[in-house]
């Protein structure tokens, strides 16, 4: 028998409790022989300054404690969302009255006039609907064409009393187009890439038309826009404007291509929509038993034209519908049977990427048995085929792929407005855009009057065409020479016309004495024009991209608030109205990086640094684009589709 010493016997320890410290004896026990406890309890071997072990019911009691905690931080959840739905609703649903509201008789019944005798909007029917709106109605009228990326940039950074602000568009909603792959399967839903212009605009008590502009009336400053009246008929009305920003964006360029009706385009929401109700029917027929094995074959053959993202991306996206969905809710024989089919012109897909980011995506391709067509051109497009043109050892040769979907997302082209506009400006001589100046002004109209931006556009890279101009500048001792002095004159000269020249004029010096031919120490004008020319021949335009539109739009809006706030101080001051230049440096687009998506992998070209991987550059690629929403309410939509589209799989329903 063991028996513990006295406790005054026992060695004495500090512990501390709320903060005071109390002496309390050691509780150790003796330590003891391990064989003393096998021979007195053979069947329990016990550790001597051990746990004891925990019996069966105390895990009970544990997990019940970490239910019961479970269940009431649910419930208390559930209650908490409960009451605030139940606060929103009580003062969301309450019973609101509008009686009397001014509207002036000139809203109602325009007055005509403009070279086509038309009704011209000078007022708003909710100019005089409060104070607000009355005071802005007195503000230089701004007005925006359409409703993408550009217009977006404007409309965010505008600030709230400086213009008068009508956005004309032929759609009610702002699409968020790089996901619009996405919605095509299904992955998303088409609502949660939509925001509504009215919405958007009513932080600036802004004004919206939903119509198309036909026309422009620079003179007068007068945009023609054709809306529809409530019998279906086409109604013109003038809307004059002090400031104009044209934002339609472009449409897909045919290349001479006969049979394109009977492709898809995937730039708008409709588009989306029209490609899903074409995939779903084609994989229904294709499941029937009466369809022949020719006809199942060509009903799940998927051919995309062009190999740029959108093309990319989409094919990735059909990809991913069959092996996750079509997999799983049809016969086995429609997936066997699908082919997939991306026909590019050029070397490699993604060609404006890096050349490591198009090797992985072609790799990637090549696994899933996506079909590369590279250095093709596509001769004709049927309602059953698709021909398009190779050449091996000198020859051309041609091949046919019967398909019933054929996707076109190759190059771009004017839209129709943009290229009325185009042709009323004597000096517009780009093909695919508006020329603009590097302040964003359309060249050729009234000064400070009319801005391009987007896809409708693109800033001049002709240096040879301001020669006359540059050199009146920089010849200042009118010899007809320039020397090396006033060759860096012209030079800060041209990268104030042309920022985009500036990448290419680093070496000054270097220039000077390469096309310093008779070693004069001067250029004579016979020097200098090959010397503008090798500058104009490096310089690229911008690519006809979101992230340029939003940037252009943004850029706009910033000198917009500017120029407002200088207009009032001239007014007040009696001091002649501000110029872009004076209060704002040219445009210059920052590349922040491209992206792509290629089922279930992603790509990233950060300018020197590319990124490539599976999941968690998928789910980077994902973050990027929540990021970019407009709304939260978006970015709300986009998460919950994710989800779904995680543990319930796409929709596979018609609409």
């Amino acid at each position: 028998m063991f028996i513990h010493p006295p406790a005054m016997l026992r060695p004495l320890r500090f512990s501390t409790f709320a903060g005071l410290s109390t002496l309390r004896p050691q509780t150790a026990p003796f330590s003891f022989p391990r064989s003393s406890l096998l021979t007195r309890h053979s069947s329990t071997i016990v550790e001597p300054n051990s746990p004891t072990p925990r019996r069966p019911f105390q895990r009970v009691k544990t997990i019940a404690r970490y239910t019961g905690f479970l269940f009431l931080s649910s419930t208390l959840g559930l209650f908490f969302v409960g009451t605030a739905i139940f606060i929103h609703d009580a003062f969301t649903y309450t019973e609101r009255h509008i009686e009397r509201v001014p509207v002036s008789p000139l809203a109602l019944k325009p007055e005509a006039g403009g070279p086509k005798n038309l009704p011209i909007v000078r007022v708003q029917v909710d100019d005089e609907q409060d104070e607000e709106n009355t005071r802005l109605a007195e503000k230089p009228k701004l007005v925006i064409v359409g409703g993408g990326w550009g217009a977006m940039g404007v409309l965010q950074t505008l600030h709230v009393g400086d213009y008068h602000v009508t956005v004309v568009s032929s759609e009610t909603f702002t699409t968020f187009t790089p996901l619009l792959p996405s919605a095509a399967v299904g992955t998303v839903q088409v609502r949660s890439l939509i925001e509504p212009i009215r919405k958007i605009i009513a932080r600036l008590r802004g004004h919206f038309i939903q119509g198309k502009a036909v026309d422009l009336v620079m003179s007068e400053r007068l945009l023609e826009v054709e809306t529809t009246s409530a019998d279906g008929k086409k109604i013109h009305v003038y809307i004059p404007y002090d400031k104009l920003v044209i934002a339609v964006g472009s449409t897909s360029s045919t290349h001479g291509v006969p049979g394109l009706e009977n492709c898809f385009q995937l730039k708008t929401i409709a588009d989306a929509q029209a490609i899903r109700r074409r995939v779903m029917d084609n994989f229904e027929v294709a499941s029937l038993p009466t369809t022949s094995s020719e006809e199942r074959k060509r009903l799940l053959s998927f051919v995309v034209c062009g190999g740029g993202p959108t093309g990319v991306e989409t094919a990735a996206e059909i990809y991913d519908f069959c092996q996750e969905d079509i997999m799983n809710y049809f016969p086995k024989i429609c997936r066997e049977e699908v082919s997939i089919h991306v026909i590019q012109s050029r070397e490699h897909i993604l060609n404006t990427y890096s050349d490591a980011i198009s090797r992985y995506a072609e790799k990637k391709f090549q696994r899933d048995n996506v079909n590369l067509v590279t250095s093709a051109r596509v001769g004709s497009v049927t309602d059953k085929s698709v021909t398009y043109t190779t050449v091996k050892d000198g020859k051309k040769e041609h091949h046919t792929i019967p398909t019933n979907f054929v996707l076109w997302s190759t190059g771009i082209a004017m839209n129709p407005f943009t290229k009325r506009v185009s042709d009323l400006l004597p000096n517009q001589v780009h093909k695919k855009a508006i020329v603009i100046d590097a302040h964003l002004r359309v060249k050729g109209a009234p000064l400070g009057d009319v801005y391009a931006i987007g896809d409708a556009s693109t800033i001049e890279t002709s240096v040879v065409g301001h020669f006359m101009d540059l050199v009146d500048e920089a010849d200042k001792n009118q010899d007809g020479k320039i020397d090396f002095s006033e060759w860096e004159f012209m030079v800060s000269r041209i990268k104030s016309r042309i920022p985009m020249a500036e990448d290419h004029l680093h070496e000054v010096r270097a220039l000077f004495d390469l096309y310093d031919t008779d070693k004069d120490n001067s250029l004579s004008l016979n020097e200098l024009i090959p010397l503008l020319e090798d500058i104009e021949k490096r310089i690229t335009a911008l690519p006809a991209t979101a992230q340029v539109a939003s940037q252009e739009g943004k850029y706009i809006g910033k000198k917009l608030h500017k120029l407002a706030r200088q207009q009032l101080a001239a007014q007040i001051n009696d001091l002649p109205p501000p110029r872009d230049e004076d209060i704002s440096k040219p445009f210059r687009y920052l590349h922040l990086g491209s992206l792509a998506y290629i089922g279930n992998a992603a790509v990233f070209d950060l300018g020197g640094y590319s990124f490539m991987g599976g999941l968690v550059a998928m789910y980077a690629w994902r973050s990027i684009y929540w990021n970019e929403q407009v709304s939260a309410r978006t970015r709300a939509l986009l998460m919950i589709d994710w989800i779904i589209r995680g543990v319930w799989g796409r929709d596979l329903s018609r609409l």
